[in-house]
C-alpha cells in the first residue's frame, strides 16, 4: 500500500491491484480507413442542429485538386472512426517560398464543420473541441497528427501559402483504433429491420469506446467512469466477450479507494492511474453492481475474493447515509447521478440503487459465504419496509422523492429494477408511469435504458420495444452511425454543457439496445 495526497482527498493505493490491473492492458486492433468523399454541409433548418452533409464528389479527385489561400473542403470517412489522422501534402506551382499554415478540424457531426468554435461558450473546456493548427515548413511533407481523434468529418481551411504556389493533398487517412475483436460478436439475425439497425451500431459505439479501459466517450472525457463501465461491461458480455477488459477497470477503482475505503466515480489512466476527486453515490454502489454481473459472466472466484472488501466497503458507505427512518439523507453535501434531468431529486432513485446493489452484494456474500450476508439481509428488509412506508403516495400512485415529494421517471424506474414491488405492481406502476407522464422526465440515453429494461422485467416487453425503436431508432433518423451521450426528441438541442457542440455523438452508455435484444431474446 502507499498514499497517495490530493487536495482535500487521501488516496490509499493498493499496488498490488494496479499491478493487476496493468498485466491486464489489452492489445489495440488497427484498421487504416479512407474517406469515403468530399461533402458540402448544407444549412437545413428541419434536420437535427441545421446542418447536413450533402456529396460533393468523389475522393478519387483529390489528388488532382489544388488548394490555396482561404479555400477549404470536407472529407467525410462514411462511419464514426476512433483513431490518428495521417495525410501527404505536395506543393503544386512555383517552390514554396513560405509556410503552408492549414487549420484541420475533426468532427462527430456535420454541425461541427460548420459551427466556428471560436463561437462556443459552454461551461465544459473548448478544448476538447477537436480542432488542430499545423505550419509545415517544408514541403511535401507527411503529417501524422500524434493526438487521437474521435469523428466522422475532417475539415481542411488552407489558412495560408503564398501567392507562388499552392498545395495537393494526398493519402489522408485514419488508423483506427479498438481493443474490441469485431470477429468475436455473433451475427445477431433479427427480422425486424429496425433492432438489426440499433443492435449493429449499438456494437459499433461499444467498440469505438473499448480502448485501454471502457472509455465513456472517446471524442470527450476519454476515461473510465463506473456508472458507463457497469452499462459497457453488460453489453460486452452478450457482444465482444472482452471479460479481461471488464476485469481490468474492477481493479483500477478498486486500487485507488480514499482512506475511509470510498472508490471515485471516474479515475484517469495516464500517465498513471490516478483518483479523481468526484465521488457520487451511485457510482460508488456500482462496483458491486459490476462485480457482481462480471462473476455472474465469468464464475471468476479469485477476482471475486480479491475484490469484495473493498465492494462490501461501498454498501458499508451508502448505509452510513440512512436517517433514523432507514431512508437517505437529501442534503446538499452528497452528488447521485442517476440522469442529466433538470430539477431531478436524486434521493428516492437512489434509494433504490442501495436496494438495488444491496441485493447483488447479498448475492455475491452467499456465494462467498461469508458472514455478511446476514447483516445485510437484515438491513435489506428494513430497508425496503420503510421505503414502502415513507417513500410511496398511496394517493398517486407513485413514489415520491425529496421533501416536495417530487414525481419523477427516474424514482419509478429504480423502484421497479430495485424489485421493491411484486412484478404485478411493477406492471401496474410502469403502466400507470407512462399514462401519466410526470413532468420531471428522461434526459438521456442512460436513463432510457433503465427504462427499458424496467418494462422488460415488468412483463411489458412489447411496450419495451416500442420504447426502445422510438429512441434510439430516433437517433439514427437524425443521423447517428454511433449513438449519443444525449438525446431528447422534444429538444434536439439540449446539452446539459451549454452547447451541443461539446456533446459526445459516440457515448458509453449509449450503447446497451445490443444487450437488451440480446438478454431478453427482444
Amino acid at each position: 500500500m502507499s498514499i497517495q495526497k490530493l487536495e482535500n482527498q487521501v488516496i490509499v493505493r493498493n499496488e498490488k491491484f494496479i499491478e493487476t490491473a496493468e498485466k491486464l492492458k489489452p492489445q489495440l486492433h488497427e484498421t487504416i480507413v479512407k474517406p469515403s468523399s468530399i461533402v458540402g454541409i448544407k444549412a437545413v433548418s428541419e434536420v437535427i442542429h441545421g446542418w447536413r452533409p450533402e456529396v460533393a464528389e468523389s475522393t478519387s479527385s483529390l489528388a488532382d485538386s489544388e488548394y490555396g489561400k482561404n479555400d477549404s473542403f470536407v472529407l467525410d470517412f462514411g462511419d464514426h472512426q476512433v483513431g490518428y489522422l495521417s495525410l501527404k501534402i505536395r506543393p503544386a506551382g512555383s517552390p514554396p517560398d513560405a509556410p503552408l499554415k492549414l487549420k484541420l478540424t475533426m468532427g462527430e457531426m456535420p454541425v461541427e464543420m460548420a459551427k466556428p468554435f471560436e463561437n462556443y461558450h459552454g461551461w465544459l473546456s473548448s478544448s476538447w473541441l477537436q480542432e488542430e493548427t499545423i505550419i509545415v515548413d517544408v514541403l511535401p511533407a507527411v503529417i501524422s497528427l500524434p493526438r487521437r481523434y474521435s469523428f466522422r468529418y475532417v475539415k481542411f481551411d488552407v489558412i495560408d501559402t503564398s501567392p507562388k504556389y499552392r498545395v495537393v493533398f494526398e493519402n489522408v487517412e485514419c488508423r483506427a483504433v479498438t481493443s474490441a475483436n469485431i470477429s468475436a460478436v455473433k451475427k445477431s439475425l433479427h427480422q425486424d429491420e429496425e433492432l438489426q439497425k440499433i443492435d449493429d451500431i449499438s456494437i459499433k459505439t461499444l467498440a469505438d469506446c473499448m480502448q485501454d479501459v471502457f472509455e465513456d466517450g472517446p471524442k470527450r472525457d476519454r476515461r473510465l467512469w463506473l456508472g458507463d463501465l457497469r452499462l459497457q461491461a453488460l453489453a460486452n458480455y452478450q457482444t465482444f466477450g472482452t471479460n479481461d477488459l471488464v476485469k481490468r477497470c474492477l481493479y483500477l477503482f478498486a486500487g485507488v479507494p480514499d482512506d475511509k475505503g470510498k472508490v471515485p466515480g471516474t479515475v484517469f489512466v495516464a500517465p498513471q492511474l490516478i483518483a479523481d476527486d468526484t465521488y457520487l453515490f451511485d457510482y460508488s454502489l456500482f462496483l458491486a453492481s459490476t462485480l457482481h454481473d462480471y462473476y455472474s459472466a465469468t464464475s471468476d472466484l479469485e477476482t471475486l475474493k480479491a475484490l469484495w472488501p473493498t465492494a462490501y466497503r461501498q454498501v458499508e458507505l451508502a448505509l452510513e447515509r440512512l436517517d433514523e427512518n432507514h431512508i437517505l439523507k437529501d442534503s446538499s453535501d452528497w452528488w447521485s447521478f442517476i440522469d442529466w434531468q433538470e430539477g431531478l431529486n436524486k434521493q428516492t432513485p437512489s434509494q433504490a440503487v442501495l436496494i438495488y446493489t444491496m441485493k447483488q452484494a447479498i448475492r455475491l456474500a452467499e456465494e462467498l459465504n461469508v458472514p455478511e450476508r446476514h447483516s445485510l439481509k437484515d438491513r435489506l428488509t428494513e430497508i425496503v419496509e420503510a421505503t414502502k412506508t415513507h417513500l410511496w403516495d398511496d394517493q398517486q400512485q407513485f413514489f415520491v422523492s425529496g421533501a416536495d415529494c417530487q414525481v419523477s421517471w427516474a424514482s419509478q424506474i429504480w423502484m421497479v429494477l430495485a424489485g421493491v414491488l411484486t412484478k404485478e405492481e411493477n406492471r401496474q406502476l410502469m403502466n400507470h408511469l407512462l399514462k401519466e407522464k410526470p413532468e420531471v422526465a428522461i434526459a438521456t440515453p442512460y436513463m432510457y435504458h433503465h427504462l427499458v429494461e424496467a418494462l422488460i422485467i415488468s412483463g411489458e416487453k412489447e411496450r419495451a420495444i416500442a420504447e426502445m425503436k422510438t429512441y434510439w431508432d430516433g437517433m439514427i433518423q437524425d443521423g447517428a452511425d454511433t449513438f449519443w451521450e444525449l438525446y431528447d426528441p422534444k429538444n434536439k438541442d439540449f446539452s446539459p454543457y451549454g452547447s451541443h457542440l461539446i456533446n459526445s455523438y459516440c457515448h458509453a452508455w449509449s450503447c446497451t439496445p445490443t444487450y437488451l435484444i440480446r438478454k431478453y431474446n427482444l
